[in-house]
């Protein structure tokens, strides 16, 4: 059985513009302004001597920096990998340039290293991540050993032990090197969930256009058949009222039969059991028939089991639809011969679940099932683990991992609990259960609302 399936879908890269550049420049106004108060609060108000014009000079250039940007660019515009990963880059260097001149990793405000690296690891892809964690390293590094006194009182000096700058050195690169990686992977984990609802929601509007466009052939049908109904009685009058001989009665006989077929395409679209939306319920083996009927070809034998006993009505929900729909499909893409949808209930749920004899769920991605971008389809793309989102523009997602969170998403939304599981002699089960009264009760399902 499969972790992907359904319709196609269209992303935007990841890599093309998740940040703002009025984002890292207000950031950078941030750091240019607390920089000048330390400045001026060191040299003025403690009166530490300190190379004065040139740490100002550093700082004034950042500022001319933000100004130019300013000027050249929208407020609106984003900027690419690379751009941004220039972008960081130039800050750490002016730290560095900056603690260089007051003292190097001595100088407590070393820790500010941490800012760009973490901005970069919540914003850029793993690469760009990696290049500017190495340049703050390697800053961290040159400036522990080549530094500029640390600004102290005069007559005063402060010497701490080698063994000490070297902890200090240690701590700034392992606090670099950590929160970088947390918050890369607290930051790929939320773009994978973000680009999965999307991918969730588009599924879900186009259930929703299907069920609408049934419930407007529905009332076309019957707001049409009443005029076609006329002019069938008028036809067939006027038929009865010509002679046999008459140059009028082929013409007459043909308006007949094409206003009875017209009727007839009406009748079919009136048809409650035609209708995708949730105002309309079946019975719930009608409905398991009616989801797996486009499935059923020659090599896959496709078998509906119920229990017996009065049967649940069961709302046609665009969301239980899907859902199931997409279970049994990647079912039939898995099996080798045979895919069993069975049926069950009591007083307290409703049980169905979707077996295959195929080769079961990967061992390697069981854990992660129905996760976003998980997928142990052979021959299709799906995001490896240093990849923090989409990386390209897909032209479909089948393959990519989303169709079990998608169909696993949408049956949530409906009150229901999934579970995945391989069989013991071979092939995979998706169990899919809802408490009585949530599809089959008086009134449709709907998804719960956010908070």
């Amino acid at each position: 059985m499969s972790e992907s399936g359904g319709r196609p879908v269209r992303y935007l890269a990841a890599a093309s513009g998740r940040v703002r550049l009025r984002t890292l420049c207000n950031l950078r106004w941030l750091a240019i302004a607390g920089q000048s108060a330390t400045l001026f609060i060191v040299y003025f108000g403690l009166n530490y001597r300190l190379p004065f014009l040139a740490c100002a000079t550093g700082i004034g250039i950042s500022a001319v920096l933000n100004v130019v940007l300013f000027l050249s660019y929208p407020p609106s515009h984003r900027l690419t990998n690379r751009d941004a990963t220039v972008y960081l880059a130039f800050d750490v260097l002016q730290l560095a340039a900056l603690l260089y001149l007051t003292g190097g990793i001595l100088n407590p405000f070393a820790l500010m290293f941490l800012a760009p690296v973490v901005i970069a690891a919540a914003t850029l892809n793993l690469s760009n991540t990696l290049i500017l964690g190495g340049i703050a390293l390697a800053s961290v590094s040159v400036i522990s050993i080549v530094h500029k006194p640390l600004p102290w009182a005069s007559g005063d000096s402060m010497d701490l032990p080698q063994l000490y700058q070297a902890g200090i050195w240690a701590s700034l690169v392992i606090g670099i090197g950590f929160t970088s990686i947390y918050a890369w992977r607290i930051a790929s984990e939320g773009a994978r969930m973000s680009a999965g609802l999307a991918a969730t929601q588009l599924a879900l509007a186009r259930e929703h256009r299907l069920a609408a466009l049934g419930a407007l052939a529905t009332a076309a049908a019957h707001e049409l058949g009443t005029p076609l109904g006329t002019i069938a009685v008028v036809a067939r009058e006027l038929e009865r009222a010509l002679p046999e001989n008459s140059s009028e009665i082929e013409d007459v006989r043909l308006l007949r039969a094409q206003a009875e077929r017209c009727r007839a395409i009406l009748a079919r679209l009136a048809d409650p059991g035609a209708m995708l939306g949730a105002t309309t319920r079946l019975p719930l083996g009608a409905l398991l028939d009616d989801i797996v009927e486009p499935y059923r070809g020659e090599d896959i034998e496709i078998a509906v089991e119920t229990q017996k006993g009065p049967e649940p009505q069961v709302w046609r929900a665009p969301e239980l639809l899907h859902g199931l729909a997409n279970f049994i499909e990647n079912a039939a893409d898995f099996a080798r011969t045979r895919v069993c949808v069975q049926a069950a209930f009591d007083d307290s749920e409703i049980r169905v679940s979707v077996e295959d004899d195929g080769p079961g769920f990967s061992p390697d991605i069981f854990e992660r099932i129905g996760e976003p971008y998980v997928t142990s389809r052979p021959g299709h793309y799906a995001l490896g683990e240093s990849e923090i989102g989409p990386g390209a523009e897909l032209g479909q997602h089948a393959g990519m991992g989303l169709g079990f969170f998608i169909a696993k998403t949408l049956l949530e939304q409906t009150g229901a609990r999934v579970k995945a599981l391989n069989l013991p002699g071979g092939g995979a089960r998706v169990a899919v259960s809802w408490p009585r009264g949530v599809i089959d009760g008086e009134t449709a399902p709907a998804a719960p609302k956010e908070d």
